[in-house]
């Protein structure tokens, strides 16, 4: 029974792909070229002093540069109760993302849905803001990426997430290694999910 209604609460949370993690910056790409960034995230939920595992996800991102200031996204993700890796689902997502500011704040609109077994009607997008400065030109810099889960599903809620990623490399426009956490919360609940995720990401 328990694994049953931490399986309803997932669908819940991932009613729209991709998942609340980010794993990206305020960069775009750059006009005919590709980002991939495979990756790795652990959820917890924290509720009266109790932190519980409750899922773990692998996932990959595509970007596409459209031009020097959109881009266009592509996401897919395997999550899975902690202990329980053949019972996961899948998500698939994609959107634009739009620089405003060279390299420093950028709009990005995924929509989604999960897939597999039960998962319903599932679709949903995640408006998100990249704000991205650089701490050390070129080698580390740090993204604060507030979002807002709006699943279309009648009987979903809404929730809110920010995470706040860092990228650290010897040319971050080629590579990065970016570790990051966030927290997911409804605000008409108590208690917040958190995720702590690490992406690696290359640029061709």
């Amino acid at each position: 029974m328990k694994t049953i209604v931490i399986f309803g609460v997932l669908i819940l949370l991932t009613a729209c792909a991709p998942t609340f993690s980010e794993l990206q910056s305020a960069r775009t790409v750059g006009k005919d070229k590709v980002e991939f960034t495979p990756s790795f995230s652990a959820v917890q939920f924290a509720s009266d002093g109790q932190i519980n595992s409750v899922q773990n996800h692998v996932g990959l991102q595509l970007a596409f540069g459209l031009s020097d200031k959109l881009d266009f996204r592509l996401r897919t993700e395997y999550i899975w109760l902690t202990d329980e890796f053949s019972n996961g689902i899948g998500m698939i997502g994609f959107g634009p993302k739009y620089n405003f500011v060279l390299n420093r704040v950028s709009f990005y609109l995924p929509i989604g849905r999960a897939v597999g077994q039960d998962t319903g009607d599932t679709w949903g997008m995640h408006p998100t803001l990249l704000l991205t400065q650089p701490l050390l030109k070129e080698k580390v810099e740090l993204t604060l990426s507030p979002k807002y889960l709006f699943p279309f599903c009648k009987d979903c809620s809404d929730l809110i997430a920010v995470n706040l990623g860092l990228a650290f490399s010897s040319k971050i426009s080629n590579w990065s290694i970016r570790p990051e956490f966030g927290v997911l919360c409804n605000p008409q609940d108590q208690g917040v999910y958190t995720q702590f995720s690490f992406g690696f990401s290359r640029r061709f």
